[in-house]
């Protein structure tokens, strides 16, 4: 099984060094049909992150199977919550996507902090399933 990690500071620049770091080894490991999603799901992780626990963080992708893991690892204890926000909101979406896109998800306490992580498998398209209509629905 294939891993890599990388830490990062609890900074506004960390996003878009995790999509190039999950861009980058998704690439090297033959998986490029799951980046975009990837990249996305891992752009919301690290996020909040940066917004909510505001502590340094790690990102950790590992091949599973026909598959990748993807977690983000930080030092705050407070588990993400769906939140209801208008449809001109900038944020609040994170979760609703994880819920649509990932194969699965779920958030486990560390040592004092928490992990959040998702699941894609290379065999199903996450879009396929996606519903632009409810999403905004739910978000009005």
């Amino acid at each position: 099984m294939r891993r890599a990690t990388w830490r990062l500071p609890a900074s506004a620049r960390s996003v878009p060094e995790a999509r190039r770091n999950i861009t980058t080894t998704l690439g090297e490991w033959g998986l490029d049909g799951m980046v975009d999603t990837a990249r996305l799901l891992t752009s919301e992780l690290v996020t909040n992150a940066v917004l909510h626990a505001r502590t340094e963080m790690t990102l950790t992708v590992e091949e599973q199977g026909r598959g990748v893991r993807i977690a983000v690892t930080d030092s705050s204890p407070v588990s993400p919550a769906l939140r209801h926000h208008s449809a001109t909101a900038t944020t609040g979406r994170g979760l609703r996507l994880l819920n649509q896109l990932a194969d699965a998800w779920s958030v486990t306490a560390d040592n004092g902090g928490k992990t959040v992580w998702f699941s894609l498998t290379s065999d199903r398209d996450p879009w396929a399933g996606y519903d632009s209509d409810s999403y905004a629905e739910a978000e009005a």
